[in-house]
């Protein structure tokens, strides 16, 4: 007898549809798996002959054929075992469901005693059964939230096999619902409020935070870089709905879900350590996982000790942070995972850390030294960070201060509404912001009177920048206007951006 399953597992990033065909024949008793499966794949004969044993059912004593179609792309995971035992229990004629199997996914992971545990990447996988057609899905009663987040699908939440069989024999119906989470405020440990004196530098963070602009922290150790980076989250703009959905998705595959039913509605701050490999920051494997980019897709990464990093690995960010997505080719396969981020990062200015800063302490770094460090940040990776901003060392006065300074909460008013006035400047775009603006959009929008191409120029010349700096510095600009509501970018304007990229000649020459 032959029976027909329609499944799912994770392919790269979204989800891959697999049909899973069962077929029982006379013979020596066995049970074979292809479609070329991998370890946990094949694991499931074990598993899933137990389960049925332990269901109330029998395991039928034949050969057993399971096919996962489409057979030419390689099958992971552990979420076929609940579709391989129902298509083993409908060939062996023990269940002769009444609904239809093409319409219906199943996925889940059986145990050995018949009770199902929950998956990663169950969101992907629904998304894409609602996608083929599939009108409902089965699976573990942790994972119901998550599948309950595609609209549309009914969601049939199982405990265990044996709930599964009473389903498809008519003697049981979930009567399971969605609970309606309301969105609850963000909040935050760390606040700018906290943070003494270093205006400039809060200001940068507030037009990075407003445009998704890349940002490099400069300055002597003790300053207060890492404690400023991690306090961006908190001034973020809030995420749309189509931009949490892909935020949940890649938590999903990546199993950093804490809350498997819940919207993730904060962006994303990934601060991976310095030994991190090529692989890791950008994705990798036989079948490609998404890396520390990827993870970090519509927030920000954070690299701490930037030049401490391998200059292999910081060299494979060029392509993610000019196309905002990585391109991972396999044998069999080329994936694409999305990777548009803010990437934050803090330096010293030499190994000893206070090159430049002799005020405060000698530098003790020989010239080679300080180049041998600073080499490690090439010019064109350089060149995709849009803001350079130095951050001194606080003095006593400013730091024993009681006055508190401007909470995030304030900060974060202006950044969404500067994000509001992007988001109707690109409408129908998938609200990028002016850090992805395109060369037409900079002509378009980026409009510059007499005085301030002067200043443009007289900067271009003198500071020798590139011509993709050029184009950096009008879209900080056109971030700075939006921050103060103006619909034509000023002189003051273009000439706090050209401010920020003045450390390319200082620390670089």
């Amino acid at each position: 007898m032959y029976a027909k399953m329609v499944s799912a597992s994770v392919f790269g990033i979204d989800g891959l549809i697999v049909e899973v065909e069962v077929d029982i024949s006379n013979g020596l008793p066995a049970f074979e798996i292809v479609g070329l499966p991998d370890s946990a794949v094949r694991e499931a004969r074990d598993r899933v002959r137990a389960a049925v044993k332990n269901s109330g059912v029998s395991f039928p004593l034949q050969r057993i054929t399971t096919n996962l179609a489409p057979a030419d792309i390689k099958k992971e995971g552990s979420g076929f075992d609940l579709a391989i035992a129902i298509g083993v229990l409908i060939a062996s004629e023990q269940l002769k469901p009444e609904v239809s199997m093409d319409r219906m996914l199943l996925v889940g992971e059986l145990a050995l005693d018949g009770s199902l545990r929950p998956l990663n990447g169950i969101l992907p996988m629904v998304m894409a059964a609602k996608e083929a057609g599939i009108e409902q899905v089965m699976l573990p009663l942790d994972n119901s939230e998550e599948g309950a987040l595609v609209d549309g699908m009914r969601v049939l939440p199982v405990e265990s096999l044996q709930q599964a069989i009473r389903f498809f024999r008519g003697e049981w119906q979930p009567d399971w619902q969605p609970q309606t989470k309301e969105q609850e405020e963000s909040s935050f440990p760390h606040d700018f409020a906290d943070v003494q004196g270093q205006a400039h530098v809060k200001r940068a963070m507030e037009v990075a935070a407003a445009g998704g602009h890349n940002l490099l922290l400069i300055g002597p150790p003790g300053s207060g870089k890492t404690m400023l980076a991690r306090r961006i989250p908190s001034i973020l703009p809030n995420m749309s709905l189509q931009e949490a959905l892909e935020v949940t998705k890649i938590c999903s595959i990546a199993g950093l879900t804490a809350d498997r039913g819940r919207l993730i509605r904060e962006r994303p701050f990934r601060s991976p350590h310095h030994t991190i490999s090529q692989a890791g920051l950008v994705g990798g494997g036989a079948i490609p996982k998404p890396g520390e980019v990827s993870l970090a897709h519509r927030g920000v990464l954070f690299l701490d000790e930037l030049p401490e990093f391998s200059k292999s690995a910081l060299e494979v960010l060029r392509q993610p942070l000019e196309d905002h997505e990585v391109t991972v080719g396999r044998a069999r396969a080329v994936f694409t995972f999305p990777a548009e981020f803010m990437l934050v990062a803090s330096m010293n200015p030499c190994p000893c850390g206070y090159f430049g800063y002799e005020e405060d302490r000698s530098c003790t770094c020989t010239p080679h030294q300080v180049g041998r460090y600073r080499s490690k940040i090439s010019g064109p990776l350089l060149d995709r960070i849009d803001i350079h901003i130095e951050v001194p060392k606080v003095d006593y006065k400013t730091l024993s201060s009681p006055v508190r300074g401007e909470s995030s909460a304030e900060i974060r008013k202006r950044v969404n509404q500067a994000r509001e006035i992007q988001r109707e400047r690109y409408k129908g775009r998938g609200g990028i912001s002016n850090s992805s603006m395109s060369p037409d959009d900079i002509s378009r929008y980026c409009r510059l009177d007499a005085p301030s191409r002067q200043i443009l120029k007289q900067a271009f010349d003198t500071l020798g920048l590139s011509a993709r700096a050029h184009d950096r510095i009008l879209k900080v600009a056109r971030t700075i206007a939006d921050l103060a509501g103006n619909e034509m970018i000023q002189m003051e304007h273009i000439a706090e951006a050209i401010q920020y990229r003045t450390l390319d000649r200082k620390f670089w020459e």
